[in-house]
């Protein structure tokens, strides 16, 4: 009778923490999806694109680059906050916007615009030294993808 017990509160248990994480990622992609989708329209670079590798990028808002320089993208650059080599953004507006900003100033960008080709999108930016591992980074992303439901 125990052991049945424990069993059965180790499965509520469980289960309660796998709720939990899913709540945390939908959490993320709905506080950030909004202003995602407008950058989309604007820049032509796919909703899906932008949020797999935010989330990816901040372990889906909880790296220390995302909570103390509101940095979503692991972009390098200066910041008055701390030594680290991450840039710090004012808020995660802005961090977002110098995301796409960055992307449509590659060369792939032109020819990628308004695709909905989301491989596309992660082989061209990881090519374009986004990334040290292209290939890896986009499986990653692939992962991230379908774990976030985009």
């Amino acid at each position: 009778m125990y052991c049945k017990n424990f069993h059965i509160r180790l499965l509520m248990i469980s289960i309660l923490f796998f709720s939990l994480k899913i709540s945390a990622q939908n959490s993320y992609v709905n506080q950030h999806k909004p202003f995602a989708t407008e950058l989309s329209h604007e820049f032509g670079i796919p909703i899906s694109v932008i949020l797999s590798i935010a989330y990816m990028e901040t372990g889906g808002g909880t790296s220390p680059a995302c909570k103390v320089l509101n940095n979503h993208f692991g972009m390098t650059g200066k910041n008055d906050i701390n030594n680290s080599r991450f840039k710090s953004f004012a808020d995660s507006k802005a961090s977002y916007r110098a995301f796409c900003e960055w992307v449509s100033k590659r060369k792939f960008y032109e020819k990628l615009k308004n695709s909905q080709n989301h491989n596309e999108w992660f082989v061209a930016i990881a090519s374009s030294g986004y990334s040290t591992k292209p290939a890896e980074w986009k499986h990653k992303l692939n992962v991230v993808m379908k774990k976030i439901g985009l």
